[in-house]
């Protein structure tokens, strides 16, 4: 549950499986990946007459970039601009610079509009078409391990069982701004992570009787305020914690709760006699209560010993609910609006109880699993008498002698199981040989103890295969080295299937590619629509978007709780849920992605609509909201989540607003900043505007030449503050001048302007979208050789406005997806 933690115990992997594991990755990592430096085949020369554009490129960019300044890297004065596609690299650089008004810099000659698009178009059209002749779709890595995201989504998909990966596996580096590009690697203590992971989900999905007890503590954020309703919970509570949880066998569980302590150790909120009642409930069933009062004397430090109960479960996923019932209350006498957030204890302190943690334990008098989700995913057949993994299958393990030998029916149901499981784990058709070592580890687990301990052992060896753990792409036999060549249906399938849904290829797709259909006429573009259509595209809203848009980043978001005291990690999750529902939305509806920059709906629950002072919504369910025209709502660049990432934790950011806008709308990211730039806050007085120490700071020409584009940017959102909210003025300075420009767009004036000028340029936010998708789709960086590709998805999709399944489908049958340079 996203702003919950839950720590789990450890594991320690078996020395054979950790054997055979590095064994088997050492044998593959060893296949294909000692790469050759690519020949990279010239494109044959552009034909036509290039004086008029040379005119243009020596009065406006040769000043600079010369063979003795070399700005930037660059020496047009002797560049080749008849044939551009002799030094293409060179010139995508320059086709950047001049499509996003960068260069020439504001401060210098511009050529007319026409001038500046005669020779975009020159070279575009030359870049283009030598791009045709020699395609070079570049290279993805041949072993891409499965990041954690990709994990978590392809147990689910494959077992039917849901864990949090961040439990169980490291962060993952980001490249490019995803966490899915760097990913080649796995060194022996990463690798030890993954064996330890398969057997704790192995154990989990199979519900084996042999597990001792297991202690799992769900903790709740300290910030959260939990004065009211928590959604998923029963009308008529408040506070408390929802928790997902996946219980591995039928048994007895302890559920042990703890309250919310302050900085002396005392309960919050319980600071009169008044009893409140607690209630745990298990899938909404109401499965015991306690009352929490204040003791007459007034210890309450032994007070959480009595917050414990034993209940019976039933083994799979099940909603364990931990709550208040909400007493009645009336509105705090203030003379200002009361805050929201109540949780620190010397500014805002708690009115009531709350929960803290949440410790499980068990299970106790375990009977092993039967009807869970993941043994009906996995047990595709039953022998007989195998009826389950409590009394039943150890009766059976019994009858079968001592020494537990597999019958010849048990042998033929766990080859079809393991069939049917390495199929979809391996993401391709199955061989005897593929059976060979999952059948020995079957048949291992066999002999020790029953039919389930033999699956479950071999589910843990395919989870630990590096064909589960990677996804490779290995260069076809007899390929020349630097030659462009189509990937297989198989790669071609698993490439989709982990763009869009960041999991594994379901049985549909993967059926079609085995059978080799999915490049017949209109195959792929089926699958992918039923794929968008699928819950499972969430991903994109909450993987994808959550890393371009860098949502991700709210979980570090802290804003001085002096100056902002209303802000908790209940707006924290609101800002980041309003985000992927609005993205999901625009992509669910295939919606034109412009939409995304301008929208007169967003997505709010009572929370959010009173901070951003939106009336007559109420509870704590997200819902569509329709907007008026005078809203200073709707779009990314209003929405609290893009505000508060790019601002610091005591006062808004010009700059991070502006290079957010720059990279991630425009597609024109900055230089990084030099290592020996001052920072704005130890020189420039703190009293001042933000514009004006803005201006301070660009005083120093070593800051100049960057901030004269980045900052008036950035001054287009200052009518938002640090946490997202609406203002009109900046302290006692009087009203914020929000005027300022974009590069090759002019003046703009607030975040109506600037949308405005965004809207003006639709094919600049579309071809950043294109990239940013294209990076996450191929797992590596946009090259300069991808951008013809990127430039003939905005042809075909602009007709239609741009709408977000033309960007995709344009994307999944370009040269850089479907095909793949050797090495």
């Amino acid at each position: 549950m996203p702003g919950m933690e839950r720590m789990a115990p450890t594991a320690f992997p078996s020395a054979r499986v950790a054997t055979i594991a590095v064994a088997w990755l050492v044998l593959l990592v060893s296949l294909g990946i000692q790469a050759r430096p690519s020949a990279q085949q010239p494109a044959p020369p552009a034909k036509g007459a290039a004086s008029s554009h040379r005119a243009t490129l020596d009065r406006y960019c040769v000043t600079c970039h010369n063979q003795r300044l070399a700005t930037a890297g660059l020496k047009l004065d002797e560049a080749d601009v008849a044939n551009p596609g002799d030094s293409a690299e060179v010139w995508e650089k320059v086709v950047r610079k001049l499509r996003t008004g960068m260069m020439p810099p504001p401060n210098m000659p511009q050529p007319s509009m026409e001038g500046r698009q005669a020779l975009l178009s020159w070279l575009e059209t030359s870049l283009d078409t030598a791009a045709a002749t020699t395609p070079n779709p570049g290279r993805t890595e041949t072993l891409r391990r499965l990041n954690r995201t990709e994990y978590q989504n392809a147990i689910r998909d494959l077992l039917s069982v849901d864990i949090d990966a961040a439990l169980l596996l490291p962060a993952d580096e980001s490249g490019h701004g995803f966490d899915n590009v760097t990913v080649g690697g796995l060194p022996p203590a990463l690798l030890d992570r993954y064996i330890s992971a398969a057997q704790k989900i192995s154990a989990l999905a199979i519900g084996s009787t042999q597990a001792s007890l297991q202690s799992d503590i769900i903790r709740v954020p300290p910030d959260v305020t939990q004065e009211e309703h928590v959604s998923g919970l029963p009308i008529g509570t408040r506070g408390g914690v929802l928790i997902p949880y996946t219980f591995a066998q039928d048994g007895e569980y302890d559920i042990q709760i703890y309250l919310a302590r302050g900085y002396s150790g005392d309960v919050d909120g319980l600071k009169d006699p008044q009893p409140h009642e607690i209630k745990l409930l298990l899938d909404r069933t109401p499965i015991g209560e306690f009352t929490v009062q204040r003791p007459a004397n007034g210890d309450d430090s032994l007070i959480d010993r009595n917050l414990k109960i034993r209940v019976p479960v039933t083994a799979g996923p099940h909603q364990l609910g931990v709550t208040f019932l909400k007493n009645a209350s009336s509105l705090i006498e203030t003379g200002r609006q009361p805050l929201q957030s109540r949780f620190n204890e010397r500014r805002s302190p708690r009115i009531t109880p709350a929960i803290s943690q949440v410790s499980l334990t068990g299970p106790y008098g375990p009977h092993g699993a039967d009807n869970t989700p993941s043994r009906r995913r996995i047990f595709v057949c039953r022998p007989a008498f195998a009826k389950g993994s409590g009394e039943a299958g150890s009766a059976f393990a019994k009858g079968s002698g001592e020494t537990g030998l597999s019958t010849a029916e048990e042998t033929a149901c766990a080859r079809r199981i393991l069939s049917t499981l390495t199929r979809r784990a391996y993401r391709r058709s199955i061989s005897e040989t593929d059976l060979e070592r999952p059948m020995a580890f079957y048949r291992e687990g066999r002999s020790e103890r029953d039919f389930d301990a033999g699956i479950g052992k071999a589910v843990s060896a395919v989870l630990i295969n590096p064909e589960f753990l990677f996804r490779v792409e290995v260069d076809r036999d007899k390929t020349p080295p630097g030659a462009a060549y189509r990937i297989s249906d198989l790669e071609l399938a698993s490439r989709l299937s982990f763009f869009l849904w960041s999991s594994l290829p379901d049985d549909a797709l993967l059926d079609s590619a085995i059978r080799g259909e999915l490049r017949r006429p209109g195959v792929l573009e089926r699958h992918v629509r039923r794929m968008l259509a699928d819950p499972r595209s969430y991903n994109l809203a909450s993987n994808f978007a959550g890393q371009w848009l860098r949502v991700r980043n709210l979980t570090s978001v802290d804003p001085n709780v002096r100056l902002y005291p209303d802000f908790d990690d209940n707006l924290r999750q609101a800002f980041r849920q309003e985000t992927e529902l609005f993205v999901d939305s625009v992509v669910r509806e295939d919606r034109r992605v412009l939409d995304l920059l301008r929208a007169d709906y967003t997505f709010l629950n009572e929370r959010l609509a009173k901070h951003y002072g939106i009336p007559n919504v109420y509870g704590s369910r997200f819902r569509r909201v329709e907007l008026g025209r005078d809203s200073k709502r709707g779009g990314l660049l209003r929405q609290g989540s893009i505000l508060a990432v790019s601002s610091y934790a005591t006062r808004t950011s010009p700059v991070l607003r502006g290079v957010w806008v720059l990279s991630n709308i425009v597609g024109a990211p900055p230089p990084p900043p030099l290592p020996n730039v001052p920072a704005l806050d130890g020189n420039v007085p703190a009293n001042l505007p933000v514009r004006e120490r803005m201006a301070a700071h660009r005083a120093n020409a070593v800051c100049a030449n960057c901030h004269r584009t980045i900052d008036p940017v950035g001054f287009t959102l200052e009518n938002f503050d640090a946490v997202g909210r609406w203002r009109e003025n900046e302290g006692d300075s009087g009203p914020i001048d929000v005027s300022g420009t974009l590069p090759g767009l002019g003046d703009v004036k607030g975040v109506a302007g600037l949308e405005e000028a965004l809207l003006r340029r639709p094919e600049l936010f579309a071809a950043t979208l294109t990239e940013k998708l294209m990076t996450f789709a191929l797992g590596r960086g946009v090259e300069y050789y991808d951008a013809p590709a990127v430039r003939k998805i905005l042809r075909e999709a602009q007709p239609g406005g741009y709408r977000f399944s033309s960007l995709i489908l344009g994307i999944v049958n370009s040269a850089p997806f479907q095909m793949r340079r050797s090495s």
